[in-house]
């Protein structure tokens, strides 16, 4: 993350008003290290700007109206889905906890990076039940304990019921992990009636 060198308070203020408005998931210890000053003074600063705290910020993006997950349970969703427009995109945010990483490293388990972004791949399809058929997928860096990821879906191409999906996840604006998956949406159903099938002898 590039490091700005020290300005002037009025500066600084605009600034932050900009940086926030191209990533709402900066913590105030990024922003800190981002403009070189103090966590007090960001937090100072937001105060001043009636920027509300990071979790006021998610929630906010959150509420804001979008589609409804279709193809799975919400809860199975891994991340807080923010935006989703079914078929066309979506992004969820993920915070690396103790329970994803190692212990040794503190570096974050690579299934949990590619659950995010292969559930969201899944839950931006406009079906009652989608599946994953392939995945290519690219670990650009590790991801470490209390980085935040930003995934963002994108159908890519759609023909009958098969799509290609692309996934890019962030942090920080610094690509980490990309992923191209073909998904395959279903009706429930030809589900139920594939699965009585399979179990007639």
């Amino acid at each position: 993350m590039p490091v700005i060198a020290r300005l002037a308070k009025k500066d600084r203020q605009t600034r932050l008003i900009q940086t926030l408005q191209e990533n709402p998931f900066e913590t105030d210890e990024d922003l800190a290290e981002r403009f070189n000053v103090s966590i007090q003074t960001i937090r100072l600063d937001r105060l001043e700007l009636g920027i509300p705290e990071l979790r006021e910020r998610i929630k906010s993006v959150a509420e804001k109206s979008f589609d409804h997950v279709k193809s799975l349970g919400i809860e199975e969703v891994i991340g807080e889905i923010i935006d989703l427009q079914l078929d066309e995109q979506a992004i969820s945010v993920l915070e690396i906890k103790e329970e994803h990483v190692f212990t040794r490293t503190q570096i974050a388990r690579g299934h949990y990076i590619f659950a995010q972004a292969n559930s969201l791949a899944v839950a931006v399809m406009n079906a009652d039940v989608a599946l994953t058929a392939t995945a290519r997928i690219r670990f650009i860096r590790p991801v470490r304990l209390g980085e935040k990821l930003v995934a963002k879906a994108v159908v890519r191409s759609r023909e009958g019921d098969e799509c290609k999906v692309r996934v890019e996840t962030k942090v920080q604006g610094e690509p980490v992990f990309t992923a191209t998956f073909r998904v395959f949406r279903m009706a429930e159903e030809k589900l139920l009636e594939t699965s009585e099938a399979q179990l007639k002898p």
